[in-house]
């Protein structure tokens, strides 16, 4: 049966491949991909066919009838209903069906293609002061084919409704290959126009029919997004066929295009944010407001929101913009809807006019479809009842009947969403890897379906009923409507091959759950995923196909990193999403059949360049650096490694080993041997190879102690990392000058313990003994043994050292982060590594923490550069830029990662990804700033960067105010 079946799927391929011009794969990589989109669901395809244009949609529909295939459109793969999941041929439309074919901003319309992103559209329309009104959390990535497939709203769906009020005309095929143009009105013969005879004539005849089943079937609010909405097709609402097929989640017909309808955006936008005691409270006021003409009611509660700054006092808040013609006017309007609004209960307001202060607040609200799967004690929360949604004003009512129905099955969630419409998101802490927790979950459904209808409301008020929700259409709708439902998509669909069992005659709610295959007790893995209970299956999990990571460009104004390898590729294997993905599925052990020797897993951690980003920019807190890193260790383990795991991995031992003779290696470097070195070491020929310090840090720093103790202060041990130490030792001399000036005593640690934790003295020897190390290109490149080797040997001779509180000060970012994070997950059996952890420093963090009287010298003048991935992602840098600030250097750095990342840049094959990476931000950043701007980079691989590839060199902070003290001082 399984040798039928894959020549089954060769043949599909090889006939697919002959028939369509865009690309088709049935590799195991490429079809692990797609087996989830952001719902709880699961289904493994046969084929992916990447369309180029309508005729290739149509030959790979064609094809799929003779093999008797089903097929599902896809668009970016967030749906959190399971409509983007399947068993046959996925047609991906994110690679090229991606055009915006016109627009005319006198008409308001755009003609679009299924894969256009909705922020490329919005951008677009924005050059005329207009915009596409749906606006879902996921717009930097959601295609408008999607957004038609599911109607999708957003937070402005108060202002500018559903999808389904922006669509104008839809051109679509059917599963028997004819073409559709669905718009708005009748024909002589009062069917709708825009079909082939068989569809023209079978619409009406339905219509006709059923007519007052049509006018008293559906509830009336504004998000009724569950079932058809063949109320549309009613003479008295325009028989608008176009409004009738969006919704229909790729159940009817495959789009090809679409005219939608633009909006004009106000010249100005406010936010007023207002705070109530809790969101019941919250939830009462929202319909209150909407007299106001407000353009967003967006709920949220303290356990969704945290610390947030900038919030009023209070338990939850409701988000409400305002619009006007001028700043003014719309501050105007905001104030008067907060005075209006104080007498319904209020705790405060607060009125944001910056814009900065309102992406701040907006990116909590985004964020919140991933933050919320996880509850307040790290257990995991999932969807499945993201968006159900009532008539606003009985949201109050509804939303306290809700939680009492979660408490009475032993569930929580966290409750938010658009307030405004009646409509909630929410995650719920399901378990869905138990035979009980699955019959939980199923029992709640059902039961919170009578619930939604009992207050008149729609089991989907969003994001689709997919499988999520459709088996319970008949609770809302009654069979005969459900049974109407059925007979439009025979009508439609007679063979059922677009996405069957979703909509009509449904998969269970409790089947294909993506859980199911994963291994049922956790994996034996070297890292201890603190956040997950030790577990690599949940750790995986986490990733909930929200693909934030899929942005293709970073926000105005935003400091994110993630993804680097994904803006530079545009592949979705080479994404944080991707790539979790494909762990998934190495897990679940059905398509990635060879573990952790997976040859597709290893491909797409390939391109990872271990940044970090995602730790803090994915919502959920996807780690892929650490995944990456155990992934290397397991596939590796008893086997042969590639060059630069030896070289660069090892790094910190061959550098040591060739300190003595560092005259002799750098005239090496600068000879024909060197091509033949780069060559045995795994290095990309395109990079020179960096100079050898002459003398060291520490040998500097030795004879310096000997010839003149430092004086007094208080102590900080300042960690001699291996890039400072050997290549560019004048960032740790300039931080030694800067922590004297400052009053500090900084001392260097030994590279063995001494007795009873005692300071190295200025007499002690220099030993050839290797250097204290923090393991970070060990990691990197997954050879954890010896990681936690040199790791156990710097917590031997630190920990005695840093008894006494006092901080551990590390210059290099991506140090400081290994000693930070990597060190005590990695030792997670050892009760010092959190000790160690806690002591660590950045340099401005340190002199906040230890000197905060000191002033700098100020420089007054502009900076550009980066701000180091690894620091972004955990240390943070508000100290960086208060210190920067009180120094007078101006302005700010460019988020993202430079792209050489370690040893990535300089590994054989990753220098082209390497260069888009830094051409990202890094590189634009610099150029367009103005002569005697400061260029900042205080990692060792952003400066080599800016060195390789620019031609204006970046320094650290400290060499900067270092240069500054001894301007001050009249030093030369």
């Amino acid at each position: 049966m399984a040798d039928r079946t894959e020549t089954e799927k060769r043949d599909l391929t090889k006939d697919l491949a002959a028939a369509v011009r865009g690309e088709v794969s049935s590799a195991a990589a490429d079809r692990a991909l797609m087996t989830m989109d952001a719902s709880n669901y699961r289904r493994v395809p046969r084929a992916v066919v990447a369309p180029r244009d309508a005729e290739d949609v149509a030959a790979a529909l064609r094809v799929c009838r003779e093999h008797g295939v089903p097929v599902v459109p896809r668009g970016a793969g967030t749906s959190i209903a399971g409509q983007a999941t399947g068993v046959g041929v996925v047609l991906d439309f994110t690679r090229h069906m991606r055009r915006i074919v016109s627009l005319d901003p006198a008409a308001r319309t755009a003609v679009v293609e299924p894969g256009v992103i909705l922020d490329d559209l919005r951008a677009a329309a924005g050059a005329h002061g207009l915009t596409f009104g749906p606006d879902p959390s996921t717009h930097s990535r959601c295609t408008l084919g999607g957004m038609i497939g599911n109607n999708s709203c957003g937070s402005h769906s108060v202002a500018w409704g559903t999808t389904a009020d922006s669509v104008r005309e839809l051109e679509l095929l059917t599963y028997g290959g004819e073409r559709v143009r669905a718009g708005r009105g009748t024909g002589p013969t009062g069917a709708p126009t825009g079909l082939p005879p068989r569809l023209r004539d079978g619409v009406k005849s339905l219509v006709d029919a059923e007519l007052a089943l049509l006018r008293t079937g559906y509830p009336d609010l504004p998000r009724r997004i569950s079932g058809y909405a063949l109320d549309a097709l009613l003479p008295e609402r325009g028989t608008d066929l176009a409004r009738a097929l969006t919704g229909s989640e790729g159940t009817l017909g495959v789009l090809t295009g679409a005219t939608v309808r633009l909006v004009e955006t106000p010249a100005a936008r406010v936010l007023a944010v207002l705070g109530y005691p809790d969101e019941s409270a919250a939830a009462e006021a929202a319909h209150t407001l909407l007299p106001h003409k407000p353009m967003t009611v967006e709920g949220m509660a303290a356990d969704l929101v945290g610390g947030a700054a900038g919030l009023p006092e209070g338990g939850a808040w409701l988000f409400v913009e305002m619009g006007g013609a001028s700043p003014a006017e719309a501050a105007a309007r905001a104030e008067a809807l907060c005075r209006a609004a104080a007498g319904d209960g209020t705790t405060g307001h607060a009125v944001v006019t910056d814009p900065a202060g309102q992406r701040a607040l907006w990116r909590i609200r985004e964020d919140a479809s991933g933050t919320a799967t996880r509850m307040p004690d790290g257990s995991e929360a999932w969807p499945g009842w993201e968006d159900c949604a009532v008539p606003p004003a009985r949201l109050g009512p509804y939303l306290r009947d809700f939680r009492a129905l979660l408490a009475q099955h032993g569930l929580r969630g966290t409750p938010y969403g658009h307030f405004g419409d009646g409509c909630i998101h929410i995650r719920i802490d399901f378990d869905l890897l138990t035979p009980p927790g699955i019959r939980r979950f199923r029992d709640f459904s059902h039961d919170l379906a009578d619930l939604v209808v009992a207050h008149g409301g729609s089991l989907s008020g969003e994001h689709g009923d997919g499988q999520a929700r459709a088996e319970l259409l008949p609770k809302m709708y009654g069979p005969e409507l459900v049974g109407l439902f059925g007979r439009f998509k025979d009508l439609w669909d007679p063979a059922a091959g677009l996405n069957p069992g979703m909509l009509v005659r449904p998969d269970r709610l409790d089947d294909n759950l993506r859980f199911a295959p994963l291994p049922g007790r956790p994996v034996p893995v070297e890292f201890g995923y603190p956040h997950d209970n030790g577990d690599f299956s949940a750790a995986v999990r986490r990733c909930v196909g929200v693909a934030k990571c899929r942005n293709e460009k970073t926000a105005a104004g935003s400091a994110d990193v993630m993804c680097p390898s994904f803006r530079a590729t545009g592949e979705e294997q080479h994404s944080t999403r991707g790539r979790a993905r494909l762990l998934h599925e190495m897990l679940a052990g059905e398509v990635i059949t060879d573990g952790w020797r997976s040859p597709e897993v290893h491909e797409a951690l390939d391109l990872c360049l271990s940044c970090k980003g995602c730790r803090s920019d994915c919502p959920v807190g996807v780690d892929m650096a650490t995944y990456k890193a155990e992934f290397l260790h397991h596939h590796y383990e008893g086997r042969l490694r590639p060059a630069a795991h030896y070289s660069m991995g090892r790094l910190p031992q061959w550098l040591h080993a060739a300190a003595p003779a560092a005259p002799a290696v750098n005239a090496l470097a600068r000879t024909p041997l060197a091509a033949v070195a780069k060559r045995l070491a795994g290095v990309a020929p395109e990079r020179p190879l960096p100079a050898l310090a002459t003398e060291t840090f520490t040998r500097w720093w030795w004879r310096r102690r000997r010839a003149a103790p430092p004086a007094g202060g208080r102590t900080v041990l300042l960690w001699p990392d291996t890039f400072t130490n050997h290549l560019s030792p004048q960032v740790g001399r300039a931080a030694v000058r800067v922590l004297e000036a400052a009053g500090l005593r900084p001392l260097l640690p030994p590279t063995a313990p001494l007795p009873g934790g005692a300071l190295p003295q200025p007499a002690l020897p220099r030993l050839r003994r290797p250097p204290l190390c923090c393991g970070l290109t060990y990691v990197s490149t997954g050879q954890l043994d010896r990681a936690r080797a040199v790791m156990r040997r710097t917590l031997d001779v630190l920990t005695p050292l840093l008894a006494a509180g006092r901080p551990l000060v590390v210059l290099e970012p991506s140090c400081a982060a290994a000693l930070r994070t990597d060190l005590p997950e990695l030792l997670a059996d050892d009760p010092r590594a959190p000790r160690l952890a806690a002591s660590v420093r950045t340099f401005a963090q340190t002199l906040e923490d230890f000197a905060p009287d000191w002033r700098p010298p100020r420089l007054d003048r502009p900076v550009a550069g980066q701000t180091h991935c690894h620091q972004h992602a955990v240390l943070g840098d508000a100290a960086d830029r208060r210190l920067r600030e009180r120094a007078g250097l101006t302005g700010q750095l460019s988020g993202g990662c430079c792209g050489l990342a370690g040893n990535f840049g300089f590994e054989r094959g990753h220098y082209d990804i390497s260069v888009a990476c830094a051409e990202d931000q890094l590189l634009p950043a610099v150029r367009r700033s103005a002569p005697g701007t400061e260029i900042l980079a205080d990692g060792f691989s952003c400066r080599t960067q800016l060195d390789h590839l620019g031609d204006r060199p970046g320094r650290h902070l400290a060499e900067v105010l270092a240069e500054a003290l001894g301007e001050e001082s009249g030093e030369r």
